[in-house]
């Protein structure tokens, strides 16, 4: 990748070069890392001692290998993570990549998804089902990411963070990373709604009108960020901010709170997706024949995800059966998620 990220002045990395087996058809080069991103977190998001420097080198190779191979023309992987609960038969996982391929031109785009698991029962079945698959290794005595992590719990705040720490180093591999939740249906591709000048686009809880307004409500679970040395700079300031917040506070809240200082101060331009487009059950939308991706948010618990998430579903194969002319009508619309919304 050409994507070079500058660190502070002073405390650059040299330039380290991976050169690959055999199997292998290229060399790549990752270039001038800050020395203060630990490269431990590709092992344990956020958690866990130092590895030897081999660790590092045969992490980042890896990793920087399956990005290669998921990326588009661009640079671009889009991205999402999952562990052994959200990846069983039957959950969130199925529900995702059937989405995928019932939705209008969105199966092409499974050959970019690149599916992160937290834990080795995760990456089994991800292997199962899909061919881009990468697993984070964690320390011995690091927290276990395998079960359900219930919402603002301390396991669930810090896998949050440590994911957030994951994607800055997506960036500083050079890659381009539209990030989405597994909690999120795709039925069209929703980059087409995304500026060529936006170094961020975020989707919104709730949308107040103003692609440009750093009012409105983002929600980090569906994130695309164009690798720049101005978006790792950030990152960065992102997790500074986490200190002037009371212990517990979550990375989004963070975000809302302080993503006109941040955006000013790193030079980034930020992007609000319409919820017409990219929407979920906090702001559900009636149009069907726009929505390209529906979140599961304002919404608590895996069972009342996945249940609700099959009736969405459902209802998109009803609105895709029907003859043209009936779809260009309306009528048409999503049964009210009852498990997450009374």
């Amino acid at each position: 990748m050409a994507c070079k990220v500058r660190g502070d002045m002073g405390k650059l990395l040299p330039v380290i070069s991976f050169f690959l087996g055999a199997a292998l058809t290229a060399a790549f080069v990752i270039a001038t890392l800050d020395v203060n991103w630990r490269l431990s977190a590709l092992a344990s998001w956020n958690d866990g001692a130092q590895p030897a420097v081999t660790d590092e080198m045969k992490a980042l190779a890896e990793l920087t290998e399956v990005l290669r191979n998921a990326s588009m023309e661009d640079g671009t992987v889009i991205m999402t993570s999952i562990n052994r609960a959200y990846a069983a038969p039957g959950s969130l996982l199925d529900l995702f990549l059937e989405s995928f391929r019932l939705g209008e031109g969105t199966e092409p785009l499974l050959k970019h998804v690149l599916i992160v698991a937290v834990d080795p029962a995760a990456l089994v079945r991800c292997r199962q089902v899909h061919r881009h698959c990468y697993l984070l290794r964690r320390p011995e005595d690091a927290v276990d990411y395998s079960d359900e992590k219930h919402f603002m719990s301390k396991d669930y705040l810090d896998m949050m963070w440590g994911r957030n720490l994951f994607q800055q180093t997506i960036l500083q591999l050079g890659f381009n990373f539209l990030f989405t939740d597994i909690d999120i249906m795709w039925f069209r591709n929703p980059l087409r709604h995304i500026a060529i000048t936006s170094d961020i686009a975020i989707a919104n809880d709730y949308y107040n009108g103003d692609p440009e307004s750093l009012r409105n409500r983002p929600n980090g679970g569906f994130l695309y960020v164009r690798a720049a040395n101005r978006t790792v700079d950030f990152y960065r300031r992102w997790r500074d901010a986490r200190r002037r917040f009371p212990p517990g506070t979550n990375e989004q809240y963070i975000l809302e709170r302080t993503q006109a200082e941040l955006s000013r101060r790193a030079g980034v331009r930020m992007q609000f997706l319409d919820t017409a487009n990219c929407g979920g059950f906090c702001q559900l939308s009636r149009d069907m024949g726009r929505v390209c991706t529906l979140h599961a948010n304002c919404c608590t618990g895996l069972a009342n995800k996945v249940h609700d998430l099959a009736g969405v579903l459902r209802d998109w194969r009803n609105y895709t059966a029907a003859p043209p002319a009936a779809r260009r009508r309306g009528g048409f619309g999503w049964t009210r998620p009852g498990k997450c919304i009374r």
